[in-house]
């Protein structure tokens, strides 16, 4: 119940989430009882949906409250029931050294299990149910075994090498669910597409697209689902995919592949950095025909594709905002009097507004992947320094802290989707 509500409600404080998980374990220990009162559960569950609309609720507190607060009865506790806030940016907790741990867990054992899942399961609240259970569970018995062995450090050691497998899966999965929360699957599958493109800016449409389709499917399997492994099982099975599919076109992408455990050569490709842009031939425009036909959605996800392995370092919420365009130029012009002279005028603008930015982006990204923070940050106040020589000396200064901001939250393969769309 704690792992479950920490992450429905990942923004709430530690003691509105124990205000709650007490409340309903009251309630089953009621009402779970032999001999209770058949409607005890329904006037339980209706007094607890009562106290989350009171003005003084002790609950965690969720924007869509009030909304769910003006109906009545079933319907109220199914709205809150639904609630749940997005996934955190960016996970905050940070694993103390084992002293410490072995600290807190000697002051007081409940207290410190209570709060590990806690701070935990809302950190990495987009992780599957089942993937959170496994990984706090296998964490807190290494705790107990180990703050009491004779040598705790060795114990440590061992136990961390045996979860290696489960804390990488919490990390990707959380990941690729809060993508794919974000996105949605349509969106999810091109981000997949381009990424992939990025890596391997040498395979061709045909050879990535079914891999992103598989990978959109799993995650859209797999990240609601309480199947004891459905997150393990399949994502080895796609990343099996993956290898046969990329290995021989790739060096670095076989050497991710050569492992024997699946999921930390899945981890191992998620961090693979963009390849350096091949030649390739000027892309083909699509014509309004081809943009409003049947296949055209796919026509335009090609499209995107072909200009996201063209510009390896371009970021993930570049392309999106670019895929959301994409989208809304197909609804605009297909519906129109007039397609083509439609597109040609979206062509226009873009044409002069697209290059600019995409240089700047590329470049931005390409510089912070491939130099240490420092000098990063040394090279991006001498390149604004030029492309900006009116502006003062406090201007300049925020916006080298702007774009230096940008790069390290977006440009990184795990880049947060919801925060940096906004940072775009």
């Amino acid at each position: 119940t704690i792992i479950a509500n920490s992450r429905k409600y990942s923004n709430g404080t530690f003691e509105e989430m124990n205000h709650l998980v007490r409340e309903i374990v009251a309630l089953a220990e009621t009402c779970c009882a032999d001999g209770a009162d058949p409607s005890c559960y329904d006037a339980g569950s209706t007094a607890l949906s009562v106290k989350s609309c009171g003005a003084d609720s002790p609950f965690p507190a969720h924007p869509g409250t009030a909304e769910c607060c003006t109906h009545e009865g079933l319907e109220r506790k199914l709205c809150l029931a639904a609630l749940r806030h997005p996934p955190q940016p960016l996970p905050r907790y940070l694993q103390p050294s084992d002293e410490e741990l072995c600290q807190a867990f000697r002051r007081d054992p409940r207290e410190f299990a209570d709060r590990f899942l806690y701070e935990y399961s809302s950190s990495y609240s987009q992780a599957p149910l089942p993937v959170l259970l496994g990984s706090t569970r296998t964490f807190l018995s290494m705790v107990s075994t180990c703050c009491i062995s004779p040598s705790p450090t060795v114990c440590f050691l061992k136990e961390k090498l045996q979860r290696k497998t489960l804390s990488l899966l919490t990390l990707t999965s959380n990941r690729v669910c809060s993508r794919f929360s974000a996105y949605g699957k349509d969106k999810a599958t091109f981000s997949y597409l381009a990424s992939l493109a990025q890596k391997v800016p040498t395979a061709p449409f045909e050879d990535l697209f079914p891999l992103a389709e598989d990978a959109a499917e799993v995650f859209s399997q797999c990240c609601d689902s309480v199947a004891e492994d459905c997150m393990q099982k399949k994502l080895s099975e796609h990343t099996a995919k993956a290898c046969a599919a990329l290995s021989a076109r790739d060096p670095r992408f076989a050497d991710c592949c050569k492992g024997k455990n699946l999921v930390e050569n899945y981890f191992c490709i998620l961090a693979l950095p963009p390849a350096p842009a091949p030649k390739l031939p000027e892309a083909r425009e699509l014509t309004s025909k081809e943009l409003c036909s049947k296949e055209g959605a796919l026509q335009a996800t090609r499209s995107l594709f072909e200009l996201a392995r063209r510009h390896p370092s371009l970021p993930d919420a570049i392309l999106a905002k670019l895929y959301d365009a994409s989208e809304k130029v197909r609804e605009e012009c297909c519906s129109a009097k007039d397609p083509s002279a439609c597109l040609d005028s979206k062509r226009q603008r873009v044409g002069a507004e697209l290059p600019p930015v995409l240089e700047t982006a590329s470049q931005l990204c390409g510089q912070y992947t491939k130099f240490n923070f420092l000098d990063f940050k040394k090279r991006l106040r001498e390149s604004l320094a030029q492309t900006v020589p009116e502006a003062s000396p406090a201007l300049l200064e925020q916006l080298l802290e702007q774009q230096a901001s940008f790069a390290s939250t977006c440009c990184t393969p795990g880049a947060p989707p919801l925060l940096c769309a906004s940072k775009v």
